[in-house]
């Protein structure tokens, strides 16, 4: 390999100082993730990736059941993906000009709005929290109506605006005041009209399927909430951030019910193939005309990296792979095969109470047991900190088995399965194997889960 001009090499910094990632990260960084991860034992060191698995130093495979919370749908490393990347590069594109129009976001915009043709538009920023924040400035400005109504428990990011319309107190506590925006119970259509009798709502931002928890908007809630919301004069905002792309089995999760048609759209995380950093915004014409009214107002909102040549080129590459490599049915068969094989244990372990989802985005929740000796084991943990239990599942999976997985939020009983979209029926015999173990030792009263057990008691209750 050519070393770059000024000498820098980067193949030997890491070989050189790659063994000080953790102190690092101690020293520079968030101080508390290095902690955390020593205290669940995922204080890992992973040497490489490809598809779904990860290699520690040792040669041993580790199967990846999380995707980097949903950014890796199509695995790590696609060729097709990195191909694309070293051809930009190569290309030597005059990119970020600002007073220019590059063809790569056109045609970017081209093909998303393909699987959307009821949108005509699109902005492209940086993330999925971005993505967010457009849709909920276009809609306050095209309505010119101050107030955004979403749901309890939901997740649409951590900026400020985004984090506004998050359903979870822990994310928002210390960093008010927010957005005058309000909470409503997924699937209440009665609090949603009582809401928009106010006549001062924008709109309504709704993860089809909620990350946290992982719980699908009832049947019905979504076409009754566009039927209300457009009556209203206010608009439906579809977060797919995590959603899109193929991850329920369709293209977007609003597509699972006839006659959905959200006014604005947020996607990302997929759609960077893993590599860079993208978020789009899709919406209407006369949304982004209204926005953007006059040449005054070009720039009204934009973002520096915005549409980089490297971003659309891991997107179009993206879109590629999941019309040439059918990746969008096979998320649809593969996640029915897992979900309906962990569900047929149901009624076999009293601790699992349920699985749920769509597609590769699968819930598995457990709740209090009706046995004397698991009741009181279950008891313990939840008298030191809600969610203990599942995290004691979590960690032999990675230990004994190799699977990489993590609960679906704080203070909850449920680990979300949201592994890369190529998956197949290997990895599904692989996953449900670990976990039937881990759930015999669980049932059996195995010390080594439980001993995991006592020891985040002694962390939840020291760390108070």
């Amino acid at each position: 390999m050519t070393r770059a001009p000024g000498g820098f090499d980067l193949a030997e910094l890491l070989a050189r100082r790659g063994g000080e990632r953790y102190a690092l990260h101690s020293r520079h960084l968030n101080h508390q993730l290095p902690r955390m991860l020593h205290t669940l034992g995922f204080d890992k060191v992973y040497e490489r990736a490809e598809g779904a698995y990860f290699w520690d130093a040792d040669g041993n495979d580790y199967l990846d059941m999380l995707a980097g919370f949903g950014v890796m749908g199509l695995g790590r490393h696609h060729p097709v993906v990195r191909r694309a990347l070293y051809d930009v590069l190569d290309a030597q594109l005059a990119d970020l000009t600002r007073f220019d129009c590059q063809p790569l976001p056109g045609l970017l915009a081209e093909k998303l709005l393909g699987h959307t043709p009821h949108l005509e538009r699109v902005f492209f920023g940086n993330s999925g929290t971005e993505a967010v924040e457009t849709a909920l400035k276009f809609a306050r400005y095209a309505t010119g109506r101050p107030r955004i109504l979403y749901c309890t428990h939901a997740f649409h990011g951590l900026t400020a605006g985004s984090l506004s319309v998050n359903g979870e107190s822990g994310f928002r506590e210390g960093f008010a005041p927010l957005l005058p925006d309000t909470a409503i119970e997924l699937g209440d259509l009665d609090a949603l009209e009582r809401e928009l009798a106010r006549g001062d709502v924008a709109g309504l931002i709704v993860e089809p399927i909620q990350g946290k928890g992982v719980h699908p908007a009832p049947p019905g809630f979504l076409p009754g909430a566009q039927d209300l919301l457009h009556r209203h004069g206010a608009l439906l905002i579809a977060d797919e951030v995590q959603t899109g792309l193929g991850r329920t089995g369709d293209f977007y999760a609003f597509q699972y019910e006839a006659g959905i048609e959200p006014d604005l759209v947020c996607v990302a995380k997929a759609l960077s193939g893993g590599y860079v950093p993208v978020g789009a915004t899709l919406g209407r014409d006369w949304i982004f005309k209204k926005v953007y009214s006059s040449m005054d107002r070009v720039l009204v909102h934009s973002a520096s990296f915005g549409s980089n040549a490297q971003a659309m080129a891991a997107g179009l590459a993206v879109l590629a792979v999941l019309e040439d490599e059918q990746v969008v049915a096979n998320a649809r068969v593969t996640g029915e095969l897992l979900r309906s094989r962990l569900a047929a244990l149901v009624d076999r372990y009293e601790l699992l109470h349920e699985v749920r989802g769509r597609g590769l985005m699968i819930g598995i929740e457990f709740g209090r047991p009706d046995s004397l000796g698991l009741r009181s084991r279950w008891t313990m943990l939840q008298a030191a900190r809600r969610g203990l239990f599942a995290q004691t599942v979590v960690h032999p999976l990675l230990h004994r088995h190799r699977i990489l997985t993590q609960v679906s939020g704080d203070r909850l009983e449920v680990i979300k399965l949201i592994p890369p979209l190529i998956i197949g029926e290997r990895e599904v015999d692989r996953f449900v194997s670990a976990f039937t173990a881990v759930m015999d030792d669980a049932h059996s009263g195995g010390g080594l889960l439980w001993d995991f057990g006592r020891t985040l008691v002694k962390q939840a209750v020291s760390g108070r």
